[in-house]
C-alpha cells in the first residue's frame, strides 16, 4: 500500500510547464555555449604551445652538429627569424617552467622537447575531445528547444 501512495505521489506531481522547460533549456544551452567557448580557448592555448614546441625541436635538429660560427636564421615567431652566428651548439637553455631555464646538452633538450610535445598532443585530444562532446550536447539541446517550441505552437527557435 505504501508502494501505491508513492506511486500517486509520483505521477500527481506538477508537471514543469512549457515555458518553464523552454526557459531550464535554455539556461542550461547558454551553460553548454559558455563550456564550449572556454574549451576552444583551452585548445587555442594549448596548440599555441605545441606549435611553439615543435618549432623548438625543428630549430634543435636543424642546429645539431653544426660547427661554432655557422650562420643561421634563428625563428622568433610569427615566420619572422634573425640572423645569427652560432657559439656553442653542445649545450642549450631550455625552459623547464615557472619561468626557469636551466642549460641541457642539445640530445637531453630535444628529449624533453618531444615528451613535451607529446604530452602536449594528449592534451589537445582531450581538450578536442571534450569540445566535441559539448557541441554535440549543444547541438542536441537546440533540437530539444526547436521541439518544444513547435509544441507550443511556435516556428523552430533561432537562438543567438
Amino acid at each position: 500500500m505504501a508502494a501505491a501512495k508513492r506511486q500517486v505521489a509520483r505521477t500527481t506531481a506538477p508537471q514543469p510547464s512549457l515555458d518553464d522547460q523552454m526557459r531550464q533549456m535554455l539556461s542550461d544551452l547558454r551553460f553548454l555555449e559558455n563550456s564550449a567557448r572556454i574549451l576552444q580557448s583551452r585548445l587555442d592555448i594549448v596548440t599555441a604551445a605545441l606549435s611553439e614546441t615543435l618549432t623548438a625541436i625543428s630549430t634543435l635538429e636543424g642546429t645539431k652538429g653544426k660547427p661554432g660560427e655557422t650562420e643561421t636564421l634563428i625563428p622568433i615567431g610569427s615566420g619572422s627569424f634573425v640572423k645569427s652566428k652560432l657559439a656553442d651548439m653542445e649545450k642549450v637553455i631550455i625552459g623547464v617552467g615557472a619561468g626557469v631555464c636551466i642549460e641541457k646538452p642539445i640530445e637531453d633538450s630535444m628529449k624533453d622537447l618531444r615528451l613535451r610535445s607529446s604530452e602536449l598532443e594528449k592534451a589537445r585530444a582531450n581538450v578536442t575531445q571534450q569540445l566535441n562532446q559539448v557541441i554535440g550536447q549543444t547541438e542536441d539541446y537546440r533540437a530539444h528547444l526547436n521541439d518544444l517550441a513547435r509544441k507550443k505552437g511556435g516556428g523552430p527557435v533561432e537562438i543567438v
